[in-house]
C-alpha cells in the first residue's frame, strides 16, 4: 500500500472524520443495524424483526444514522427502506465481520 503525506491539517481533519464514524459504530444496536444494511436495503419492520430492536430504540438509532448521513431511506407506500450508503462505513463493517464474525474469527 502506497502512503501518501497529507499535510497536519488534512490529517487531522481526517483523524476527526474517522473518529466521528468510530463513534456512531461504537453502539451496538447502531453496529448490528449497519451490519444488516451491508447485506441490503432492509425495511423498518424487517430490521426491527431481524435485530429484536425495539420500535422506539431502532428509530433513535436509524436518526442518529441519517443525520451522520451513513444511511439513506426511500418511502414506498407505508413502508420506509433504509440503505447503507457511506462508503467508509461499508469498508470497516467488512472489517469488523471478517475479523469478529467469521468462524475462528478474532474471539478477545
Amino acid at each position: 500500500m502506497k502512503t501518501v503525506a497529507l499535510e497536519l491539517s488534512d490529517m487531522q481533519n481526517a483523524a476527526g472524520r474517522a473518529c466521528r464514524l468510530m463513534k456512531v459504530l461504537a453502539n451496538p444496536d447502531r453496529l448490528m443495524i449497519l451490519c444488516q444494511l451491508a447485506q441490503g436495503e432492509k425495511r423498518v419492520g424487517e430490521l426491527e424483526e431481524l435485530l429484536g430492536i425495539v420500535q422506539p430504540t431502532l428509530s433513535q438509532q436509524l436518526t442518529v444514522l441519517r443525520e451522520e448521513e451513513l444511511v439513506s431511506t426511500r418511502r414506498d407506500g407505508k413502508n420506509i427502506y433504509y440503505q447503507l450508503t457511506s462508503q467508509p462505513a461499508l469498508a470497516l463493517i467488512e472489517v469488523l465481520y471478517s475479523q469478529f464474525c467469521t468462524p475462528g474469527g478474532n474471539e478477545k
